[in-house]
């Protein structure tokens, strides 16, 4: 950026920078069709389910893509909440003015602390956003815990942890989310068959860059260097004081320079 160069807060320079319009990757997953039926009926197909499975690879949930090159993709997760609610506007500056695009995953709480930051976002052609839950619950249909945060505690819990979600982003947008991640980023497989239904891909990660934004900036750099063509790096946007910044700041040019590009889901 040239001397004098000022970055607002909706993350574009105050000088005539042209957004690049990103590289998309060959699709994880197309855009699902509209689900078939509403959020109640496809929680009452499940209803009494018993799941078998848990984790955060598991199948039915996309955690790479078939990369065409030294393609690789970065996630960013808005988990809201008490003191989650900011935003680290130096990792989204750097993204705008390095010309690289990310998915981003909001949580609704954080959507709902300040919807305008939402639309400013999604003005942006490099970020597409996608859905980070209602209230930021791994996705289960018997409240398993991850991280000592309970999940979602029946099908109808989980369907609207999903689906509420889904219709606020695209109320503010006019954008359907395409991807959900849920919060902990853990499932069981009925969850995942849920989500699905009402036309999200789960999103997984091969990357994990800023271990829920408290990584420093070293270690940020060192999970980046990992990266492999196809991988989906996770970190986290909603921590301005974090070392996610810094560590982005650092590792970014030297896989670019290293030959990966950087790509839409």
């Amino acid at each position: 950026m040239a001397q004098g160069d000022s970055v607002v807060s909706d993350g574009t320079s105050s000088t005539s920078l042209k957004p690049v319009v990103p590289v998309s990757a060959h699709p994880v997953a197309t855009a699902e069709a509209a689900p078939t039926f509403s959020p109640a009926q496809v929680a009452a197909r499940y209803a009494g389910t018993a799941p078998h499975q848990w984790g955060v690879d598991l199948p039915g949930i996309t955690s790479s893509f078939p990369a065409a090159g030294k393609q690789f993709a970065l996630t960013l997760d808005a988990c809201g909440g008490h003191g989650n609610s900011g935003i680290d506007q130096a990792l989204i500056d750097f993204l705008t003015v390095e010309q690289v695009p990310a998915t981003l995953f909001l949580n609704k709480r954080w959507v709902d602390a300040d919807p305008t930051r939402v639309q400013r976002l999604a003005a942006n052609p490099l970020f597409e956003l996608a859905n980070h839950g209602g209230a930021h619950k791994p996705l289960s249909v018997s409240g398993r815990a991850a991280y000592g945060i309970a999940g979602t505690g029946s099908a109808e819990e989980a369907a609207y942890e999903v689906w509420d979600n889904h219709e606020r982003i695209t109320q503010l947008t006019g954008r359907a989310p395409r991807f959900f991640r849920a919060g902990t980023a853990h499932y069981d497989e009925v969850a995942v068959a849920i989500c699905h239904e009402l036309g999200e891909t789960p999103l997984g990660f091969t990357v994990n860059a800023d271990f829920g934004a408290t990584a420093s900036a070293a270690q940020v750099q060192r999970a980046m260097s990992a990266a492999t063509p196809g991988g989906i790096a996770l970190a986290h946007m909603h921590r301005p004081n974090s070392g996610t910044a810094a560590g982005m700041a650092a590792a970014i040019p030297a896989l670019r320079a290293a030959g990966f590009t950087f790509v839409h889901l």
